[in-house]
């Protein structure tokens, strides 16, 4: 996959990928224009609405009425144990949830794509290079 980048105006960047466009941008107290959610904010959604898909999916392949289920991602910098970031996901489930279902559900939740891609230490490279200009 590619990602291609641009830089439309103050501290904004732009992503498109997938015939998606994705603005960012900086809070004000950052030099930005606070129009768009931070490159940060934005990772962070991932891994939540990444994990809310799970729960979806899970829900769906056992027809579960998944909208009377609450899910929230709670985040720390800094765990005060272990000093490395925090995240916890809260998932609310109604009083009628079958309690078989809980830690299945769970198990699904911690499948999260983005949560796997973090925690196999991923690899970088930045490269740099002068081209001609079109």
């Amino acid at each position: 996959m590619e990602i291609k980048i641009s830089f439309p105006e103050n501290q904004q960047v732009r992503a498109e990928l997938d015939g998606f466009s994705i603005l960012t941008d900086q809070p004000k107290k950052y030099g930005g224009d606070d129009k768009a959610p931070s490159p940060y904010s934005l990772f962070l959604a991932s891994l939540a609405t990444c994990g809310g898909y799970y729960l979806l999916k899970f829900c769906e392949a056992r027809k579960i009425d998944h909208k009377k289920i609450n899910m929230k991602m709670i985040y720390e910098w800094k765990d005060k144990e272990s000093g490395s970031p925090f995240f916890e996901i809260k998932i609310e489930l109604p009083p009628d949830f079958d309690e078989k279902y809980i830690e299945p559900l769970k198990k699904s939740v911690e499948q999260c794509a983005v949560k796997k891609a973090i925690q196999s230490s991923p690899v970088f490279k930045v490269s740099a290079e002068k081209v001609a200009s079109p």
